[in-house]
């Protein structure tokens, strides 16, 4: 027990002296698989988790890894409320509604932020920043046609952010060692030790508190003590306990000194954490302006149904009254088989246009579901959908340079490419760090104490031992010296270092400002683009008005056609094969008026996308589209049928 008591003073002494964060890191980040503690994508760094475990749960609290609880694959309650008998009853709301709480997409994203969180701790405790992502998926495209616009798909450049001069760790550190040692020295004199053969028996026990700053300050504080026994009659204290307290503050002049340097990694993953936002912002109006042309693809999904089987029915038409001129000996029977010919043809095409709006349903449903249509009830359910496409009398469009404005500050790609240029201007301070010699000070007070026993080996001779009674005692002895600073030691010293020709800090300066020059020709040409989608978008949207409206002329003249050919066949005057050319020539019209709707209606969405406003003009919040809960409740579903009991 005697020679446990300095260890356990030792041990009191350095818990009074460690900081309060020595034993936990200064950021420790929220559970993982929860939500940050601004709930959203707000670019809010991590806050402080409090333990609730008592001391020994605050000690190993960073010890102790956390795994993100396993992913959620149920869906929100809106999609079982939409359905009705079988049917899935979708208004567009409820459709961009469903897609933020459930499209896979945007839940994948969702881990995005919340990684850059963690990124944010790790360069907080002195780490590099990782690169922030910049990846959006593509939104789910249609049965025909194009995929959807993925956004800007801009050069985004390799940077150099993670060169220089590497951070400091801002994590404090409790060091201890030990050791114990049995040592024999020959002696090649005794006058000293009054002993040719020396055996001292050590234990020394050492144990400090070092901590960073972002001025380039390191300073430790150390308590060390030594422990010996020997078989020398010379000394006047046997066993003999050396301690002492230093505390040494060493301060960067040149390389890594001053905040901008050291703290860079930092700010630099505070940018990182607005990429991410900006990631999953550009993700969300992906995915919404991809569900809102598979929305209104299947509008026209719909109704080109209703074409083909509108042909259809009139060519039945054209059948029976056919048949019934054959019957009375006013038509050759030839026409007949024209009229089925052209029936089978028509059902042929019905066929293609129900199979179209069949698989039209199932990307839908797959896009809004987290399972896709691995649930039976969802894969069987029939798509209705309460909204079409109109068209307005007029169509109100802001100048080209206002558009052009808005999408230059609000286009999600662009705002991250500024900020990845601002990542980069902080790395040059970095690199330019490194060109500089190292020159430190270091400066340290020591206090220093000794205690022990009076040596019991008798001295040659017999002579008395004559030893200052201040110095006896055990351990206590050896800490009240320290503290009243008894015997005080100081030092002062400054350390020099150069690189001669210096050729890789010179590279790697050269090569942050390559990477920055080409990021700022990167960002002018991202711009130079979002003025083209912008300028293409207006000129889409007018060119499909004009389509529409020639497609709607020219349906009312087939129309009228068809109408004017049924009443030449009645009166003699025309053959059947004429009717049914008009009649081909009316389905194509009306396909061709289907078409000009759902175009105007897509590019519509492409000039949203284009000038960065398909969340405004959508009504959607990029907050709940972080949370994946839509507070607006579903829409009532019109002359909704019964459900079916079960």
């Amino acid at each position: 027990m005697h020679h446990a008591k300095p260890h356990l003073a030792l041990l009191c002494v350095v818990l009074m002296l460690a900081p309060a964060g020595s034993f936990a890191a200064d950021q420790t980040a929220p559970p993982l698989g929860a939500a940050p503690p601004s709930a959203g994508p707000t670019g809010a760094a991590p806050q402080p988790a409090v333990a609730h475990e008592g001391f020994f749960g605050r000690l190993s609290a960073p010890y102790r890894g956390q795994l993100p609880p396993p992913v959620s694959l149920a869906n929100s309650g809106r999609i079982e409320s939409l359905l009705r008998a079988g049917n899935l009853y979708l208004s567009l709301q409820d459709t961009l509604a469903l897609a933020l709480e459930n499209n896979i997409d945007l839940e994948i994203q969702r881990y995005t932020p919340r990684i850059a969180d963690y990124n944010l701790l790790r360069a907080q405790a002195g780490g590099f920043a990782t690169p922030a992502s910049t990846s959006v998926f593509t939104g789910p495209s249609s049965v025909t046609g194009a995929p959807p616009s993925p956004g800007l798909q801009g050069l985004i450049l390799a940077s150099s952010t993670q060169i220089g001069n590497a951070p400091p760790s801002f994590d404090p550190a409790l060091i201890g060692n030990g050791g114990i040692a049995h040592l024999t020295s020959p002696q090649s004199s005794s006058f000293t030790t009054g002993t040719n053969a020396l055996i001292t028996r050590q234990t020394t026990t050492n144990a400090s508190v070092q901590q960073n700053f972002v001025s380039g300050t390191l300073v430790n504080l150390g308590l060390n003590n030594t422990s010996a026994r020997t078989n020398s009659f010379r000394s006047d204290f046997n066993p003999a306990t050396n301690g002492s307290l230093a505390l040494t503050v060493t301060q960067h002049l040149l390389q890594g000194f001053g905040p901008a340097v050291n703290s860079r990694q930092i700010h630099i993953a505070r940018n990182n954490r607005e990429v991410s936002d900006l990631t999953f912002k550009a993700q969300v109006i992906t995915t919404v302006a991809a569900i809102e042309d598979l929305y209104w693809d299947l509008v026209t999904y719909n109704q080109n149904v209703g074409v083909q089987r509108d042909a259809l029915s009139a060519s039945q038409r054209l059948l029976e009254n056919d048949q019934r001129q054959v019957d009375v000996g006013t038509l050759a029977p030839i026409e007949v088989t024209r009229a089925q010919a052209e029936i089978a043809a028509g059902q042929q095409a019905l066929t293609v246009a129900e199979n179209q709006l069949f698989q039209q349903e199932t990307i839908l449903k797959n896009a809004l579901s987290r399972t896709g249509v691995l649930s039976p009830e969802i894969a069987a359910a029939h798509v209705i959908l309460t909204d079409g496409i109109r068209v307005p009398e007029t169509e109100a469009i802001a100048p080209i340079q206002d558009m052009t404005a808005t999408a230059i500050s609000a286009r999600p790609e662009l705002g991250q490419f500024r900020i990845l240029i601002q990542n980069q201007d902080l790395a040059i301070k970095g690199t330019k760090a490194e060109l500089l010699p190292t020159l430190d000070v270091v400066g340290q007070l020591t206090n220093n104490g000794l205690a022990g026993d009076v040596n019991a080996i008798p001295q040659t001779g017999g002579a008395l031992r004559n030893p200052t009674a201040f110095f006896i005692g055990g351990y206590s002895t050896v800490l009240s010296q320290i503290f009243a600073r008894n015997f005080p030691s100081y030092s002062l010293a400054f350390s020099l270092n150069i690189t001669l020709r210096n050729r890789a800090a010179q590279a790697d300066l050269a090569n942050s400002g390559l990477a920055l020059r080409q990021q700022q020709l990167g960002l002018q040409r991202m711009e130079n683009q979002v003025r083209l989608e912008v300028q293409n978008g207006l000129i889409g949207v007018q060119q499909a008005r004009a389509q529409y409206q020639a497609a709607i002329q020219q349906r009312k003249l087939q129309e009228e056609t068809v109408a004017a050919e049924q009443k030449k066949l009645e009166a003699g005057v025309s053959t059947t094969y004429n009717v049914i050319l008009t009649q081909r020539d009316l389905v194509t019209a009306e396909s061709n008026a289907v078409a000009a709707e759902s175009a105007y209606a897509k590019a519509k969405v492409e000039l949203d996308r284009a000038t960065g406003q398909t969340l405004n003009n959508s009504q959607i919040s990029l907050e709940e589209a972080f949370q994946g809960k839509v507070a607006r409740p579903p829409n009532a579903i019109p002359n909704a049928p019964p459900p079916v009991r079960r």
